[in-house]
């Protein structure tokens, strides 16, 4: 069996970035993009957003699908060679590396890149999925700043400090913000809760559920209901943000790769190297702070790199 210098798992920023670079550095590099793997297309998360207006090189907004349909053949472009196939697990105690695919098949490999991203979680929301990415968003950064949100009333689900940080930022937008939590208490640290509390333009909802969201093409009202009395409201709103955590796509891994609490894969402090050398991690799959596309293509380009040096070292 043919043995692959470096496979790649993830089809997102961060994979096809390191993609352009292995291939670019002769390494023929093998892509395994999924196919709905962690319940979304090839491509990743960008393929479930509309307009992106941060990524730098598209002065004019480009929608998330075409701006991965552009990565995608700019790897193939490069010499990378793609599987529309959805690793189902790895075995990495053994070198080369196994990679077992949908269908029963498998590769053997001399390093692997990890870059499989994280989900957003969703709350079931009645309305959610007519809505998603037409008013609601698990990104107030990525999405904020669009116009249809500009100088409206704004909402955010969620306590801890994700959810006060991306509520803040809406307030350069929006007219008014929401926090709608499901407790009591704030779970933010003492100074988010501080600059939370006594914003002008934030008002917190506390032991408030969002259980439906309503509109016509885009959302333009919410229906709550208080934990305690039951008493349920419409609130106007013109988008609804999650801020309730993401699920890093790591279950595959079957536990042989080294995992913090949330279970993002753990990397070397300034690297994506992970506990088992040969074995990379790249994007969202390892990063539960930025969780921005730049951020998981400069992560990609670190792991083609030190991929390179890998099999210069160890061939």
């Amino acid at each position: 069996m043919n043995i692959e210098n470096v496979v790649i798992v993830g089809s997102g920023p961060a994979g096809h970035t390191a993609a352009i670079y292995t291939a670019r550095a002769q390494l023929q590099p093998l892509m395994f993009e999924g196919m709905m793997a962690g319940g979304v297309a090839a491509g990743g998360q960008l393929t479930t957003t509309t307009d992106i207006e941060n990524f730098p090189g598209f002065p004019e907004p480009i929608l998330g699908l075409d701006l991965m349909d552009r990565m995608r053949k700019q790897s193939l472009q490069a010499g990378t060679r793609i599987e529309t196939k959805t690793v189902e697990k790895v075995d990495l105690k053994v070198t080369p590396f196994k990679v077992f695919f949908d269908g029963g098949g498998f590769v053997q490999t001399k390093a692997l890149i990890i870059a499989t991203g994280a989900t957003a979680k969703r709350l079931g929301v009645k309305g959610e999925d007519l809505f998603w990415q037409k008013g609601i968003s698990a990104c107030a950064v990525c999405d904020g700043g669009l116009p249809i949100f500009r100088n409206k009333i704004l909402a955010v689900i969620g306590g801890g400090d994700t959810a006060c940080e991306e509520a803040l930022y809406l307030t350069k937008f929006a007219s008014k913000v929401f926090l709608f939590v499901r407790r009591d208490v704030l779970r933010a640290s003492k100074a988010m809760q501080e600059r939370i509390l006594h914003h002008p333009k934030v008002e917190i909802a506390w032991e408030t559920h969002v259980i439906e969201a309503l509109g016509d093409k885009v959302i333009n009202k919410i229906k709550t209901r208080h934990a305690k009395t039951a008493e349920e409201h419409l609130i106007d709103v013109s988008g609804l943000f999650y801020a309730v955590g993401h699920k890093p796509n790591a279950d595959f891994l079957n536990g042989q790769i080294a995992l913090d609490d949330g279970g993002y894969i753990l990397t070397k402090l300034g690297t994506t190297q992970t506990n088992v050398p040969g074995v990379f991690a790249c994007g969202d799959v390892q990063d539960k702070h930025y969780r921005q596309a730049i951020t998981a293509a400069g992560s990609g380009c670190m792991a083609a790199i030190e991929v390179d040096h890998y099999l210069k070292e160890n061939d």
